[in-house]
């Protein structure tokens, strides 16, 4: 009877206990070329939120990087997807989907994958703020606000990784996907002067989402996040100037990024240039988190 070791144990297991794959695990075929690493043609991205602000500048840059886009938005983003298309040249079709709604999440992937054949990237970047002030002021005795961040930041996140993952899972480990997740430097600090328990939650909650689901679906897909700081989407243009001024004020940079500052990271983590790359979190914030 031949006794192992600890060490020949541990050699000879997997990080993954139910994994049957044999150590090491095959490199990945890459092309020589930098720039065709960065390419898309010839996959297929999915963007949730991505009718208007950072949803719509991630699916743009994959247009222009050869993919073919599924807009997804609450709202039927037909016109967004019509100006893509005809702009690019590529197969872009929109979708009206509430994330919220987990049924209606698994048949719109269904809808997708039955349109374009399959899903190369997913990014669920739809995500609401809202600002309702301390969580002990009487207008949170009901705790809509907290639940509705909730409901689209995290739960939404959840149902589409749970339907996007099953597609994935089903193509092998051959043809790896990539999972994109919006987060918010709001998950790692507390940003000051307004209340946002709810959302820096919410945010905190899909950054390690994120983490775990790229040890769990390592065998088929790369799963990322990615934390932009203050971001002139729009999407603050209602806040009082003193308040965006405060901002500025504690951002290195002194100013808000441009949505059109963020397509690069996420077109890395869609492309094969980061097959290596998962379970991180890219911070995008001009500097804030640093001071």
């Amino acid at each position: 009877m031949v006794h192992k070791t600890f060490s020949d144990n541990v050699s000879q297991t997997h990080y993954l206990l139910d994994s049957q794959n044999e150590l090491p695990t095959p490199d990945p075929q890459l092309a020589p070329n930098v720039m065709d690493l960065f390419s898309l043609k010839g996959k297929v991205a999915v963007i949730t939120g991505g009718g208007q602000g950072i949803g719509y500048a991630v699916a743009e840059a994959y247009a222009q990087a050869g993919a073919q886009v599924a807009l997804w938005d609450v709202y039927d983003p037909v016109k967004p997807a019509m100006q893509l298309e005809q702009q690019y040249k590529v197969k872009v079709k929109s979708y009206a989907c509430d994330v919220t709604c987990a049924k209606d999440v698994d048949l719109t992937v269904k809808q997708i994958v039955a349109e374009f054949g399959t899903i190369d990237v997913f990014v669920a970047n739809a995500g609401v703020n809202i600002l309702l002030g301390s969580i002990i002021n009487d207008q949170n005795a009901d705790n809509m606000g907290w639940k509705k961040v909730m409901d689209i930041n995290v739960n939404g996140v959840y149902y589409c990784l749970q339907a996007v993952g099953k597609v994935m899972a089903s193509r092998g480990p051959t043809n790896k996907g990539s999972i994109i997740i919006t987060g918010s430097m709001s998950g790692h600090i507390i940003n000051v002067p307004v209340h946002q328990a709810a959302y820096n939650t919410s945010k905190a909650a899909v950054i390690h989402l994120a983490k775990s689901l790229a040890v769990e679906f390592i065998d088929f897909a790369r799963v990322n996040s990615i934390s932009p700081g203050y971001v002139n989407s729009g999407i603050n243009d209602h806040l009082p100037r003193e308040t965006r001024q405060r901002w500025w004020s504690t951002v290195p940079m002194g100013r808000e990024g441009l949505v059109r500052e963020l397509v690069g990271a996420y077109l890395y983590l869609a492309s094969d240039a980061s097959t290596y790359t998962t379970a991180a979190d890219i911070i995008v914030d001009g500097g804030w988190t640093a001071v």
